[in-house]
């Protein structure tokens, strides 16, 4: 039975509150770099990352050292911190010193040591300095610590052990909850099946109606015993993806002939999960987190035996049962469930759970990417980060004395800046360098925050202030041309600097890494070198097409080549646009959506074309619709209803939304779906064609396109479906654009209509 030591530690060596107060924890990047620089200056035969191993009660204990010096036996422990080390929580040092020292154990036992001088370090990033805690101790006294921790694990391990055991067995002989799969489900799950077990990275392009969620669930699970997967992570960029994977695992546990002993987890944000909201998640705040850890065993044994999914709810009835805080119980039991379903954001961002744990663990693990078209812009905005003057400026009206000098000093840094930078007429400019004095003022500003804050009862702006300040100087640290710095001077007091990533490959790559096979899916994910590309998946990445269940005698395409939706040439299109959609309506009368580049655009062609003909009921979407607007604009695509719906591409109804039948029978698109030509995407062109050579498609086309596809596969969502796509603008002909539009929709023997 194998443990990780810090594993060990955290789960035998915890005790009393939850104490999560604001010192801000480094990244998982941050304390790579930190614990280098402190290896680094060490001298000739230092040895760094020193693996250990060795059993102990019945356990293989293994880890990393961060440092030996063999010649002064004196062992090393690393933690990177940021600001007082007084902040860093009494329980906290605690787990730091157990791993030290089961670290001692196993190296004493390795090198038949009978003494070490054990040195905890702890390293403040903003500092560039060292507080080392010194001490000695005997390999007997050492292993004795060592055997009380595997004391206390050992029954839990061989529970887990024997719940691995009965999982594996389980999911051989999982069986499919259908008779018979869809058309080119079977396809398409014996293709995930094949790149599990042989481990490897998959760009799958799956069209809507080929069942991927369960056609992808299924498969993954039922290779994890060949494959030897410890972890299953079902990823997704939105709750209702997320909530069709936990109904397709409900579906297949009920259609076997016994219950699977398989543990399921939905993980939630902390905004979703939290009960308090409005208080410090420490002991002496939050009832929640008093004695957390002291109670935690009992709610873990609950949550580990309960007999079905580790839902949300259901882990919130098994929190308050206890009397603990939900968001963190569901952290606990991220290490000890099967199958994770939740956020693409918890194995991506800055400080990926699920990443941290593959790495902690040493885990084989499995991750589905659901809707993975979307994860470029969404790993974008994970490393993207906005720092706003008026924030600060409004924040220091009513801050406290003790913090109205590191405020005045950042707001005359910002006023330098503002000076220093040539006006942009409220257009952003792009630095070449990050400017430095704010840079350091706000890692004054952030250390007294969080001196304030740990202190003191909680203050939202001031929260919001420092989460804003340490996020950017976050990345300002790792700030290269995979990024953008823009500076934008709005008004007076309202300058905004942002750090724009451009290229997530720099970040990512080290997640996929990690992982033991990863399956990207997607009803439009072609080109596959374009995610390849961005998301930093290695070179042997293949691409796979499956085939779509929909034939194209099921859908009428139409281009209209006397038609340009340019900007130049906008104006003269709203007349033959609007006739093009009048005319389509009444020869055959249904329930249409018709998209536009633009709502300025749509508001245009909706007055054209209600001047033109009012007898054709129309509505349009609004900007910033509230969810019980948007649920009444679907509701309008009901069975019987008629008329066209005016929306914009790349918005809310442009995928993501299923109106079979006669709910929609045909999608107008207006626009090439291209982001606009201004200074930030030209800048964007060229740092892709420079790292690629591909900057025009990469900036350009295929996002554009990719939104095209996206939105008129609303029209065909079932193999009975029928329906018209007209494509209105002369470009979609051109061989490079159509050749990026799904070769489903042309019979090969078929030629397409023209307007």
């Amino acid at each position: 039975m194998k443990v990780a030591v810090r594993t060990l530690c955290e789960f035998a060596a915890r005790s009393g509150d939850l104490d999560l107060r604001y010192t801000p924890a480094p990244t998982p990047e941050e304390g790579i770099s930190g614990h280098s620089a402190v290896q680094n200056r060490r001298g000739a035969g230092y040895r760094a990352e020193v693996p250990l191993s060795g059993q102990c009660g019945g356990l293989l204990v293994s880890g990393r050292a961060d440092g030996y010096e063999p010649y002064k036996k004196r062992l090393e422990e690393i933690k990177t911190h940021r600001g007082d080390l007084a902040r860093v929580r009494p329980a906290q040092r605690a787990l730091h010193r157990a791993q030290l020292r089961a670290y001692g154990a196993l190296l004493c036992r390795l090198e038949k040591l009978r003494k070490l001088e054990l040195v905890l370090i702890y390293y403040d990033l903003s500092k560039d300095k060292e507080s080392p805690i010194a001490e000695h101790a005997t390999a007997d006294e050492l292993w004795q610590e060592l055997e009380a921790l595997c004391a206390r694990y050992r029954d839990w391990a061989a529970q887990e052990q024997q719940h691995r055991l009965r999982r594996d067995c389980a999911l051989a002989t999982l069986t499919f909850p259908f008779t018979n799969f869809r058309p080119q489900q079977r396809e398409l799950a014996a293709t995930v099946y094949k790149n599990s077990v042989r481990n490897q990275r998959l760009l799958l392009e799956a069209p809507t109606g080929s069942g991927k969620t369960l056609g992808t669930l299924f498969p993954a699970l039922m290779a994890m015993p060949t494959a030897g997967h410890d972890r299953l992570y079902y990823l997704t960029s939105r709750n209702t993806v997320r909530h069709m994977a936990l109904d397709a695992i409900t579906l297949l546990n009920s259609k076997q002939s016994e219950p699977l002993p398989l543990r399921v987890l939905e993980l939630v944000s902390k905004d979703d999960a939290c009960e308090h909201p409005d208080k410090a998640c420490h002991g002496d705040a939050c009832p929640l987190a008093k004695g957390f850890f002291d109670r935690l065993p009992a709610a873990r044994q609950s949550a580990a035996s309960h007999p079905g999914i580790l839902s949300q709810t259901a882990l919130a009835d098994i929190a308050r049962l206890h009397q603990l805080c939900p968001y963190f119980l569901a952290q606990e039991m991220a290490r000890w469930c099967d199958l994770v379903i939740t956020d693409v954001n918890r194995m991506f961002d800055q400080s990926a759970l699920l990443h941290a744990l593959i790495r902690q663990n040493e885990w084989r693990a499995s991750v589905l990417i659901d809707e993975a078209h979307n994860l470029v812009d969404r790993a974008r905005g994970m490393y993207s980060v906005e720092l706003s003057q008026a924030r600060l400026l409004k924040t220091r009206r009513n801050a406290p004395k003790v913090l109205k000098k590191p405020m005045d000093t950042t707001a005359r840094a910002w006023q330098a800046l503002v000076r220093e930078t040539p006006p942009g007429d409220h257009e952003a400019i792009f630095l070449d360098a990050l400017p430095g004095a704010l840079l350091n003022s706000l890692d004054r500003l952030v250390s007294a925050l969080t001196d304030y804050l740990t202190d003191n009862p909680p203050d939202l702006a001031l929260q919001e202030l420092m989460f804003e300040s340490l996020a950017f100087r976050r990345l300002a640290d790792v700030f290269g041309d995979h990024s953008l710095c823009e500076f934008q001077r709005r008004a007076r007091g309202k300058a905004r600097l942002t750090l724009q990533n451009l290229i997530p490959a720099d970040f990512l790559t080290g997640r996929f890494e990690a992982a033991a096979s990863v399956l990207l899916f997607s009803a439009t994910l072609s080109p596959g070198r374009y995610y390849r590309d961005l998301l930093g998946m290695p070179e042997d990445t293949f691409f796979q097409a499956v085939a779509s269940p929909f034939a194209a005698q099921q859908l009428s395409v139409n281009f209209t080549p006397g038609i340009s939706t340019r900007q130049a040439h906008r104006q003269r299109s709203l007349e033959p646009v609007a006739q093009l959609i009048c005319r389509q309506y009444r020869e055959q009368p249904g329930n249409y959506l018709a998209f536009f580049s633009s709502f300025a655009y749509l508001r245009d062609v909706l007055g054209e074309m209600t001047a033109q003909a009012p007898d054709v009921p129309v509505r349009a979407q609004q900007p910033g619709m509230s969810p019980e607007d948007r649920t009444a604009f679907l509701e309008g695509f009901s069975t019987g209803s008629r008329g066209v719906a005016f929306a914009v591409l790349g918005g809310i109804f442009s995928e993501g939304i299923d109106l079979p039948g006669d709910r929609l029978i045909g999608a107008f698109v207006a626009t090439l779906g291209l982001p606009p030509f201004d200074a930030w995407h030209q800048v964007l062109k060229q740092r892709l064609d420079k790292r690629f050579r591909e900057g025009y498609a990469y900036t350009y086309l295929i996002p554009g396109i990719q939104k095209v596809a996206q939105a008129a596969g609303r029209v065909i969502r079932t193999p009975e479906d029928k329906g018209v796509i007209w494509l209105i603008d002369d470009r979609f002909l051109q061989p490079e654009v159509r050749g990026l539009l799904p070769a489903w929709w042309f019979a090969p023997d078929r030629p397409s209509g023209d307007g």
